[in-house]
């Protein structure tokens, strides 16, 4: 005899919480699938809404991050980020100290009181 009771134990009890923990954890490994799926997909969808130049670039890069993990993080940059606007950035930083042009200070008026 045991100390302690086991009501669960050779029951027909014992089955259906058994199946019940089979349901639960299939349905937890898909979730954490789909979740996964979803958030892969993130570069695609981002570029299909923007319509994307390179919708192919990203959609390959994105199916090739499935095996090396650090293409995917390529795609979602070229996804996310507007590299013509990003260039016309970089442009116009290069060429800010060109247009500056030379301040000359113009002496102030002295006032004279008398």
């Amino acid at each position: 005899m045991s100390l302690f009771s086991m009501p669960f134990v050779d029951s027909g009890v014992d089955v259906a919480l058994h199946g019940v923990a089979l349901v639960v954890l299939v349905g937890a490994v898909a979730a954490a699938g789909f979740g996964f799926w979803k958030v892969h997909e993130l570069p695609i969808h981002k570029a299909h809404k923007e319509k994307h130049q390179q919708i192919g670039l990203i959609t390959a890069l994105t199916w090739i991050g499935f095996i090396w993990h650090w293409v995917w993080v390529l795609a979602v940059m070229v996804a996310f980020i507007d590299s013509g606007k990003a260039l016309r950035r970089i442009r116009d930083i290069w060429r800010e100290n060109e247009r500056e042009q030379p301040v000359t200070a113009t002496p102030a008026k002295e006032e004279i009181n008398s």
